[in-house]
């Protein structure tokens, strides 16, 4: 692994670590204090951080989550000014937030497996 990339993946934790933290302190909206920051991707000149959250809760409409994600928004100034405080950086990456799915699809992966191995089995020549 290059220096480069290591540098890469420290920017991300360090950057992972330290927003999660900043949402629960700096940020007075009790809506984002449900939020957990799954993942962070730095592009490889540092410039943007692409941010995935998700929910605790299991049960989200849509229209919760673009609220949710309006409201992060709203507060990428205040988050960035944060974690400008506690990161030794020259420039801040510009942060990007997107909602994680991940989940959301592996749990319909699986009910669909379910209801397949749930289907009587055939016999050979039955179609």
């Amino acid at each position: 692994m290059s220096d480069e990339s290591r540098r890469i993946q420290r920017v991300a934790g360090l950057l992972r670590l330290h927003l999660t933290d900043a949402l629960h302190r700096e940020v007075g909206d009790p809506e984002l204090l449900s939020l957990v920051v799954t993942d962070v991707e730095v592009t490889r000149d540092l410039s943007i951080a692409h941010v995935r959250v998700r929910r605790l809760s299991t049960t989200d409409s849509e229209e919760a989550r673009k609220s949710m994600m309006t409201r992060l928004r709203k507060v990428t100034p205040r988050l960035r000014r944060a974690l400008g405080q506690k990161l030794e950086l020259r420039k801040l990456p510009e942060l990007r937030f997107v909602y994680d799915t991940g989940e959301d699809a592996r749990g319909r992966v699986e009910a669909i497996l379910g209801e397949i191995a749930l289907e009587p089995k055939g016999k050979p020549g039955d179609e």
